[in-house]
């Protein structure tokens, strides 16, 4: 059996540039990942597919989970066979910004290549990774990235520290789609140079504006988490999930059993950029 952690992505910065012919948006952002997520077991043999975990019923009657589809992309790209047990322990909300589907669609792939002794470098991972979802090569890299293009081009970031994290989801699902179409359009320029939690700092996330008049309680959520004082607070992807880093594990703690006492009903996730 083959264990591969699926950890989730928060966009430290996410600068919408333009829509584009294809129906994409040019986009820069400052990708990082977290210590915390998913968790994807693989077994070769007969075919099957089981989700467990806390967000386990979200995935309930979904007939094409995306790590189906990596491992059909997998055994397609490598001419071998991709079939066996699946299990999915589902620790990250769905649809939240996080890149769930994204980050468990990557660790199919990098179990597969772990199996088959596929390096993660091989340029036909990196095609199936791009053909699932604009995310999933960030999440088969697993590291800190600008990413550029609709996302999928990158350039690995190397001068982030471990910081303590907070990620708060107040339980509303947002779907991609409609957050994009509500974007007004307006290029407001491109991520800083420089060091990237300089940069994180100096940046914004564009789709916050359309995710609140879609979800207005992720208002809220930043304004309680800037209220905890960190270095940075802000709305990870599409929504709903934001984050705020923090200079200290003791700053992180008091944040969440602020948070927790003020809204109990919201999701939260104690880790660090990994």
């Amino acid at each position: 059996m083959i264990t591969e952690p699926a950890p989730a992505k928060i966009n430290l910065a996410l600068h919408v540039r333009a829509r584009r012919a294809d129906g994409y948006h040019e986009l820069e952002t400052l990708f990082a990942f977290v210590a915390d997520g998913d968790v994807l077991t693989f077994a070769p043999g007969p075919a099957s597919f089981a989700v467990t975990g806390p967000f386990a019923d979200s995935l309930a009657g979904e007939g094409d989970n995306l790590v189906l589809r990596a491992a059909r992309g997998f055994a397609d790209a490598f001419g071998v066979a991709a079939e066996g047990a699946w299990v999915l322990d589902k620790r990250l909300p769905v649809a939240s910004g996080i890149g769930g589907g994204s980050a468990d669609a990557a660790a199919a792939l990098r179990a597969l290549a772990r199996l088959h002794g596929v390096g993660l470098d091989d340029p036909r991972l990196f095609a199936v990774a791009d053909a699932l979802g604009s995310d999933v090569p960030a999440c088969l890299l697993g590291r800190a990235a600008l990413g550029t293009g609709r996302g999928e081009q990158l350039v690995p970031l190397d001068d982030l520290p471990p910081l303590p994290a907070l990620l708060v989801n107040p339980l509303v699902a947002v779907s991609t789609g409609p957050v994009f179409r509500a974007w007004d359009g307006v290029d407001r320029g491109p991520i800083a140079e420089g060091a990237t939690l300089a940069r994180a700092l100096a940046g914004r996330n564009d789709l916050e504006p359309p995710a609140r008049s879609i979800a207005p309680v992720i208002g809220a959520v930043v304004a309680r988490l800037q209220a905890t004082g960190p270095l940075i607070a802000r709305m990870s992807g599409s929504g709903a999930t934001c984050f705020a880093l923090y200079e200290e594990e003791a700053a992180r703690t008091a944040a969440v059993a602020a948070i927790r006492a003020a809204a109990p009903d919201w999701w939260c996730l104690e880790t660090r950029l990994a």
